[in-house]
């Protein structure tokens, strides 16, 4: 992770190494937090946010479902993704992370009294899953963790606590020999990656489960859009892990992994082993939508003037 000039926090722009917490932070010990992952990309017209307005839905979404009250409003947070982009005057590709946290001043379960921070860091940041991941693909393994079960979590809040499990399904997938994870939900259907959604192709009809175990993907939704331009039927069931492992194409999808293909899933190589031809054609649609090249898809940009 390459350091940006400065770091937002309630309200100030600090500078990359002084932005720092209490050791007694609350969201360090009892991973009560909500987060999220927004991409910037260098349009032909600069740099420009994609999707800026429903990942801070989500932000505040996640923040009234973990009964966190954020203390600064939807639009100064708004405004400030966009001055610390202009301050930071980034050259690159940006990923950024909004933050709203429970800092020091209480300790024990009871968080209702801890004092609420909001912060947001931004670094340029390249493919998540590896450039040549998205056109080569990468190698799944199905992991031995479940997804978190939504009678025990909140799987519709971004929450900090809830990635422990992401965390530990990567953490074994990479130590196997392998590049990302695919994990199961409690009836043994497929939920999603350790990050990511994950649609499939048979017969030209792309497939990806319903979110009941998973976040609501922003990256999800914008699929589903440009299949419906394609005119590719779309489908939300449940699938199991052996019907990928006869699928004709598979990739995942998200903030940080955008579109990348998945060329095998427990050393069953899908499909011809590579990029398919549906995923190609809605990774390039994608892209032309996040670098500003589809004028239909320019509502979802907010530009950095």
């Amino acid at each position: 992770m390459e350091k940006a000039k400065y770091i937002w926090m309630d309200r100030e722009m600090v500078e990359w190494d002084k932005a720092q917490v209490h050791i007694l932070t609350h969201t360090l010990h009892y991973g009560n937090g909500v987060f999220e992952g927004t991409r910037a990309y260098q349009t032909n017209n600069g740099l420009a946010i994609f999707k800026l307005d429903e990942h801070l839905k989500r932000l505040y979404n996640s923040a009234k479902i973990v009964a966190i009250k954020p203390n600064i409003s939807y639009d100064e947070v708004r405004n400030a993704h966009i001055d610390l982009l202009k301050i930071n005057a980034f050259k690159g590709n940006v990923y950024l992370r909004p933050l709203i946290y429970l800092g020091y001043g209480v300790m024990g379960v009871h968080h209702v009294k801890a004092p609420v921070h909001t912060a947001i860091a931004a670094w340029e940041w390249g493919a998540y899953l590896g450039e040549d991941g998205l056109e080569n693909g990468i190698k799944v393994k199905t992991s031995s963790i479940i997804r978190n079960s939504i009678k025990s979590n909140f799987g519709k809040a971004k929450a900090v606590a809830n990635y422990l499990n992401s965390q530990m399904a990567k953490y074994e997938a990479l130590e196997c020999g392998y590049e990302e994870a695919l994990l199961m939900d409690e009836n043994g259907f497929v939920a999603e990656g350790s990050g990511e959604c994950i649609f499939i192709v048979r017969d030209n009809k792309l497939i990806s489960p319903p979110n009941d175990n998973s976040l609501e993907s922003i990256t999800q939704a914008t699929i589903f859009e440009l299949a419906n331009d394609f005119g590719i039927e779309v489908i939300r069931r449940n699938i199991t892990r052996d019907e990928i492992y006869i699928a004709d194409e598979a990739f995942f999808t998200g903030t940080a992994a955008e579109v990348t293909p998945i060329n095998s899933l427990d050393n069953r190589t899908i499909g011809h082993g590579k990029r398919g031809e549906i995923t190609q054609k809605l990774q390039q649609a994608y892209f032309d939508v996040v670098f500003g090249k589809n004028e239909k898809y320019k509502k979802y940009l907010t530009y950095i003037t």
